[in-house]
């Protein structure tokens, strides 16, 4: 009878402490490739778990959907275009979302074309046709590399085109070239049959945009009413990016479980494209990661201000906080 008892009491006890897990709702931009890996890592580890919280993660169809999934209350956090937050956050009747953490230092927005087609530089698109999904993160910066480069782009003939087709479109001759993530569209590119160094990529970065890329977004309610499981989340996550840059081919596998239909090979170049182009950059090295420089920042909303009407131009602490990151010290790339 005794033993009964302890039994039926410890199986109250793990009950009360299941129950104290908060749930989270996180929104992915994406489906569950090679640069997700970190907060799957997160879960698959217990970073997540040790932190009190039960994570569930779902992919998206875009990096422009992500705010608005966020802003809905569907989602407790989501990862998106801090860009895209910007130009949202000027429209004072939206709600106040905000950016609690950059995952992407440098953003993956690319203009990705073949050596064939003689685009070697952001002037070389005049003339041509350019493939781009309306829902494109890298498409959503167009205006902004048109302004920075001088494009005529009246003389860019552009096509609205799905994620699916973007590729096999390039591929196949049908378009001169795209916008997309640089590490998706070039490992979709290796897919169809092209070789590499056929491959060529601009990245708007280094194409004048001086730009932040995603990062995490968090509902106002949470970080009103759940602000210590927000920072247990900002927390694990920077746990899990960690552990993906010291062994990706060990963090890769979090990704193989979900997405049984990927090849590993593929995924796993993906990611390591991903986290030498836009995770752990050179200033993610020196400051840790998550946060960001206010100054280039207050640059950021400037430059897209060149092509973006204000109403109500928001201030570089009405977008992102650093209210729910960790001292440096925990920030740092081991």
């Amino acid at each position: 009878m005794k033993r009964l008892f302890a039994l039926v009491l410890l199986t109250f006890a793990c009950a009360a402490l299941a129950q104290k897990e908060t749930p989270v709702r996180f929104a992915l931009d994406w489906r569950f490739e090679g640069p997700a890996a970190p907060y799957l890592v997160a879960i698959d580890k217990g970073y997540y778990k040790a932190e009190g919280l039960n994570v569930t993660i779902d992919p998206g169809s875009g990096s422009v959907e992500g705010i608005n999934r966020v802003a809905s209350g569907a989602y407790d956090v989501g990862f998106c275009d801090i860009n895209l937050l910007v130009k949202y956050r000027d429209n004072p009747r939206n709600l106040p979302v905000k950016m609690v953490m950059m995952i992407y230092d440098t953003p993956a927005f690319s203009i990705i074309t073949l050596k064939k087609n003689n685009i070697a530089k952001p002037k070389d698109l005049e003339g041509r046709i350019l493939g781009a999904p309306p829902g494109d993160g890298a498409w959503a910066q167009w205006p902004i590399f048109v302004h920075a480069n001088n494009i005529d782009a009246s003389k860019v003939k552009v096509e609205n085109i799905g994620f699916p087709v973007r590729e096999p479109m390039l591929a196949q001759g049908k378009v001169d070239a795209i916008t997309g993530f640089h590490f998706s569209s070039f490992m979709n590119l290796k897919a169809t049959g092209i070789p590499p160094e056929e491959i060529v990529v601009l990245h708007m970065r280094d194409w004048g945009l001086d730009l932040y890329g995603n990062g995490i977004v968090a509902n106002p309610d949470f970080m009103r009413f759940h602000a210590k499981e927000l920072a247990g989340f900002v927390r694990a996550t920077i746990k899990g990016i960690q552990e993906t840059a010291r062994d990706p081919e060990c963090a890769i596998e979090s990704v193989m479980k979900r997405n049984p239909i990927a090849k590993r090979d593929v995924e796993l170049e993906r990611l390591k494209m991903s986290l030498d182009k836009n995770f752990i950059t050179p200033d993610v090295r020196k400051n840790g990661i998550g946060a960001i420089d206010m100054k280039r920042f207050e640059r950021s909303i400037e430059q897209i201000g060149l092509t973006f009407q204000y109403t109500n131009k928001p201030k570089p602490a009405d977008v992102f906080t650093t209210q729910y990151l960790p001292p440096k010290e925990q920030r740092l790339v081991k």
